[in-house]
């Protein structure tokens, strides 16, 4: 189909990805005895609370300890059972990134850790609740699954997915409602990227709030001529090389957009599959070696350069090179 006959992404808002991480632990709850939930005193923000209103016994709250709670986690985890352990992600990872090196990556335990209010999109809350660097701090220990979902429906698809993979997951989720990306039936599996628009001239690589606004930039794109492929990386470890090494290859430029520092986020881990594989024009689109403010999400996002006409700015300095 041609870039201009396209139809439109419009924005639908659906549910914030910590209220879909939530309602899918009910759903576990209710089928999986063994499924635990431990918190750290924020349960009503990171939505463990459904959990623990309908299985109080199997809900544990650690109080404003963060470290302690992913080492009660992990050793959950050791006694068979399948906790999830969650925080905004500023807290569970950055103070309990020892335990989580120890306690799961090192043992490969079965642990499963959830961020919640991560990247900028938290807004008022401010920097110092901001986590910026938690896909890089996860992604460099050993054995750990790292997944950044999109929307409502891929959040619930994969903490099902994490639930059943045997082994130490990092699951980013975040505050604001989330752009509806996929129907309710689509299929997810860890590891497996998902193209969600068709293009031949650049491919847009993102994951999260950053998938709905590739595909606002593929229209702007389109309108000037220029066809966008756009693919939501929800697993950022293990990476689908095969589908970098064919973008690569078909389309000759990558943008890759995350709400994270460029250093050490998804654009550098495309870049080296890209290096090994398919050398091609390369754009990177997210936060530039700083922290942010406090404000508004949505003026927070347009302020760092991690929307739309961003995106597609960047599409246009990846064409223009590879020409």
């Amino acid at each position: 189909m041609p870039a201009e006959t396209k139809p439109k992404f419009e924005i639908k808002l659906g549910a914030a990805t910590r209220e879909a991480f939530g309602r899918a632990l009910v759903e576990l709850g209710r089928e999986n005895k063994d499924v635990v939930v431990v918190d750290a005193d924020l349960s009503k923000s990171t939505m463990t609370t459904y959990f623990a209103k309908e299985f109080p016994e199997r809900f544990f709250s650690c109080g404003i300890a963060e470290s302690n709670m992913v080492g009660v986690g992990a050793g959950l985890a050791m006694a068979g059972k399948i906790p999830f352990v969650a925080s905004f992600s500023v807290f569970v990872v950055n103070k309990g990134f020892e335990q989580m090196r120890i306690g799961a990556a090192y043992g490969r335990s079965n642990l499963k850790v959830v961020g919640t209010h991560s990247g900028i999109s938290i807004g008022e809350d401010g920097p110092s609740q901001m986590s910026v660097e938690e896909i890089a701090l996860a992604c460099s220990l050993a054995g750990f699954v790292v997944i950044a979902p999109a929307d409502e429906i891929s959040t619930k698809a994969l903490v099902r997915a994490s639930a059943a993979y045997d082994g130490p997951v990092f699951l980013r989720t975040g505050r604001p409602k989330a752009p509806v990306i996929y129907a309710a039936d689509q299929k997810f599996e860890i590891g497996k990227a998902i193209e969600v628009a068709a293009g031949t001239d650049v491919t847009l690589m993102a994951n999260g709030l950053l998938v709905a606004q590739s595909l606002l930039a593929a229209d702007l794109l389109a309108a000037e001529g220029i066809s966008a492929r756009v693919i939501d990386f929800h697993t950022v470890k293990p990476l689908d090389r095969d589908a970098i090494a064919r973008a690569a290859a078909e389309t000759g430029a990558i943008v890759v957009s995350e709400e994270h520092l460029v250093d050490g986020g998804l654009g550098v881990k495309v870049a080296q599959v890209v290096a090994e594989t398919a050398p091609c024009a390369m754009e990177f689109v997210g936060i530039h070696d700083r922290y942010a403010e406090s404000g508004n999400p949505d003026e927070m996002l347009e302020k760092y350069h991690l929307v739309a006409p961003d995106i597609a700015a960047a599409a246009r300095k990846a064409v223009a090179r590879k020409r």
